[in-house]
């Protein structure tokens, strides 16, 4: 299907998408006072000078982009930062991340009167896209009106990649609309040259180049109060078909390790019922956060199921089992929980993040773990040698902190792009 089909039908769906909008609302997966922005309606002014314009899906891509928005708000302060995103957690997620004066926007919906209404609006001088998240409508209207483009942290698997590719000839167009791909590694560069982009490279990775989560001294302090000495051991970003395993693990570990508190934080926290709920067929004594309460010496397992304290949870957690790694969903980014310091236990299924988990695992800041035996075999070794977990925690952040040097030549790369400096 060509560009100009895929537009023909999306305006021609404008009562299917309407409705498909107001199902999403029905469901909490829009927010009922923003949901205008999903039909390209701003809902703040546009200041007066350049704009860069930063495109992200979801929480995670939007997180690996924070390093490059706050690296623009210090080094270029007369750009308008205006950041979009298509989910409601990652809007919450921005709200508490971005830097002071960012302005952030739910992506439109790719029809074409939509997105020419909010391209209208903001009138991009830079659209930096990441991933993989890309709209043909939105990406070529951007072109057709002379804005700037480029992807960073560039990826596909290997099934996208063979997709595209079996239309190439349709789709160059929207591949072509980018000045600039950085690739998440050498491959991922060549995948995007072979669909068409003329200027596609690897010059470091934004994931590598993760910024710390923020941590609230008053809850850890807190949380560690709580816990109180007991062994801790965090699972983080859990989904369905994992939070099993980690309370199979838990029942195998707390016969070695009375006092064991297990703390299951969902990567979606409106499952923190499910999984509390799992946990006490099982007979586990369990306190869920979102109710406000901290763990007492009872609790065996506590559900933290609130959004935007991950930071707060790593720094006090020992060791942690970075979730998503289990399941098929790419797995998640190491390199913020590296920054914490805290020992960090990976599944073998991290596709969208092989090449941290390889480095982390590389450098003795990680180790590998399958299934619910090995899971809680590594997490015992590492509660009865706390020395062990300290030096892996410090490994695993030095990887992080290294990999901070990738931001500077993104930075480079993207700098002839940048509209000029003015004195805003």
């Amino acid at each position: 299907m060509s560009i100009a089909v895929y537009k023909a039908l999306a305006t021609l769906l404008g009562p299917a998408i309407d409705l498909y909008l107001d199902r999403r609302l029905l469901r909490g997966k829009e927010d009922p006072d923003r949901l205008d922005e999903r039909r390209g309606i701003p809902s703040v002014a546009r200041p007066e000078g350049s704009l860069v314009w930063l495109h992200a899906a979801s929480v995670g891509e939007s997180v690996a982009l924070l390093p490059l928005i706050e690296r623009l708000a210090a080094d270029r302060p007369d750009l308008i930062r205006l950041v979009t995103t298509g989910t409601v957690t990652s809007a919450i997620t921005m709200a508490r991340r971005l830097p002071p004066g960012t302005i952030h926007q739910f992506v439109p919906v790719d029809r074409p009167a939509w997105a020419r209404r909010f391209l209208g609006h903001w009138r991009p001088d830079l659209g930096i896209w990441c991933e993989s998240d890309l709209w043909p409508t939105l990406v070529t209207e951007a072109k057709a009106r002379g804005v700037k483009l480029a992807l960073v942290d560039g990826r596909l698997s290997e099934g996208a990649f063979s997709r595209w590719h079996a239309i190439r000839s349709l789709v160059r167009p929207l591949f072509g609309a980018f000045d600039l791909v950085l690739g998440s590694s050498a491959e991922q560069a060549e995948r995007f040259r072979a669909l068409g982009a003329t200027d596609s490279r690897f010059v470091g990775s934004l994931k590598a180049a993760g910024a710390p989560p923020p941590v609230d001294a008053g809850a850890r302090a807190a949380l560690t109060e709580a816990i109180a000495g007991r062994p801790v051991w965090l699972a983080a970003n859990t989904h369905p078909g994992e939070d099993a395993v980690v309370l199979d693990a838990h029942q195998r570990l707390v016969q070695r390790l009375p006092g064991l508190l297990t703390i299951v934080a969902p990567r979606h926290p409106e499952r923190g019922a499910d999984i509390a709920a799992l946990a006490e067929r099982r007979g586990l004594t369990v306190s869920r956060r979102s109710t406000g309460v901290l763990p007492i010496p009872a609790t065996a397992v506590y559900v933290a199921d609130t959004l935007g304290e991950m930071g707060t949870l790593y720094a006090t957690a020992p060791v942690t089992f970075l979730a998503g790694s289990l399941v098929p969903v790419g797995g998640h980014n190491p390199i913020e929980p590296a920054h914490a310091g805290t020992a960090l236990l990976l599944g073998p299924l991290m596709p969208n993040n092989r090449d941290a988990a390889d480095a982390l695992l590389a450098a003795g800041g990680g180790r590998a773990i399958i299934d619910a035996d090995s899971l809680a075999a590594v997490v015992a070794e590492l509660l009865t040698a706390p020395d062990a977990a300290r030096r892996m925690g410090e490994a695993a952040r030095g990887v992080a902190v290294d990999g901070r040097a990738g931001l500077d030549r993104i930075l480079d790369a993207l700098t002839p792009l940048l509209p000029p400096e003015t004195g805003r």
